[in-house]
């Protein structure tokens, strides 16, 4: 039996109702009621709209103490599941600058499109997505480039893409706010400093490496194993929670087998129900390997969770050096 091919570039439809005509005309009416807003907020600080912990991280990091950052998603939540509220949209309309991922959400996409902002920063237009299509076992097949909102949206798990959307967000907040302009362009230079590093601990951890092939619960790192020369396979395309048929799940077990994996790993913010059930039935460990869609309960940041992930990896694929 075949399987429909899976497009690692699809996104699904927004399980959250889409940003809502009414919710739309509120947010109109609140921003005409202040005027244009404040590009700054009582404290003089730029006022930086992020749409979710990625690009939040990148803004505070870049920012420091010169920029007020607000989450447009809870810490917690399934960025995909993200419904704006009339508060939400209008502070992404009256904010000094945003920061988004085109295409990862619709409802911040309609707001950003209504925002009054001239400093947005999308991030695939600093690192143009690719799309990571699955075969029918779940295995990746190379894709092209292109910017814009379709292909695999995970870019910041490739350390060299998230530098170069970092230096993007960097330039546009010293255009921003020219004040403070030598700040954003030493914590931007200090902040792709450790991300080279941090790419250079995972080619080094990856070296030598028993195999190069793991699965997962979810095709979140296509530029991950692109990046270091690894093979993933995903038991779900991008979207985390759909249900996979019988038949591909006997496909996924069949390459997992092929390739001598012993760990299957799922993610922090989705139900690992479906890897524990994989794990089980091929007598294998299960870990987690996150996505850093977002960081639930303030635990870590982006540098220690991916140290995290490079360390379940070495383990999984049996790394010694």
């Amino acid at each position: 039996m075949t399987l429909p091919r899976l497009p690692g570039g699809a996104r699904r439809p927004a399980r959250a109702a889409a940003l809502t005509a009414t919710a739309l005309a509120a947010a109109l009416t609140l921003t005409a009621c202040g005027g244009t807003g404040s590009a700054q907020d009582a404290g003089g600080r730029l006022s930086v709209v992020a749409s979710f912990y990625p690009m939040e991280f990148l803004a505070s990091q870049i920012g420091g103490e010169h920029v007020k950052v607000t989450d447009l998603t809870a810490a917690g939540v399934e960025p995909h599941d993200l419904e704006l509220t009339a508060k939400q949209v209008g502070a992404v309309q009256k904010a000094g600058a945003v920061v988004y991922l085109k295409g990862l959400q619709p409802t911040v996409d309609r707001a950003v499109a209504q925002s009054h902002s001239h400093h947005v920063v999308d991030a695939t237009a600093a690192s143009p997505l690719v799309d990571h299509h699955l075969d029918e076992g779940g295995e990746e097949e190379h894709g092209h480039e292109h910017g814009g909102p379709a292909g695999d949206p995970h870019i910041w798990l490739d350390p060299s893409r998230y530098a170069a959307v970092a230096k993007a967000v960097g330039a546009e907040f010293a255009q921003a706010d020219p004040a403070h302009a030598a700040d954003y362009e030493k914590n931007t230079a200090d902040l792709v400093t450790r991300l080279t590093g941090l790419d250079k601990e995972f080619q080094d951890g990856l070296k030598g490496s028993r195999s190069k092939a793991f699965v997962t619960s979810h095709a979140a790192f296509g530029y991950l194993a692109d990046h270091y020369g690894l093979e993933q396979i995903a038991i779900n395309g991008v979207d985390p929670e759909a249900e996979p048929s019988p038949a591909r799940l006997a496909l996924i077990q069949q390459a997992a087998r092929a390739h001598g994996v012993t760990t299957i790993f799922f993610e922090s913010l989705v139900s690992p129900a479906l890897a524990t059930s994989v794990a089980k039935d091929l007598k294998l460990q299960t870990a987690v390997l996150d996505p850093i869609e977002g960081i639930k309960d303030g635990k870590g940041d982006y540098f220690s969770v991916m140290r995290q992930n490079l360390t379940n990896l070495r383990a999984a694929l049996g790394a010694t050096s």
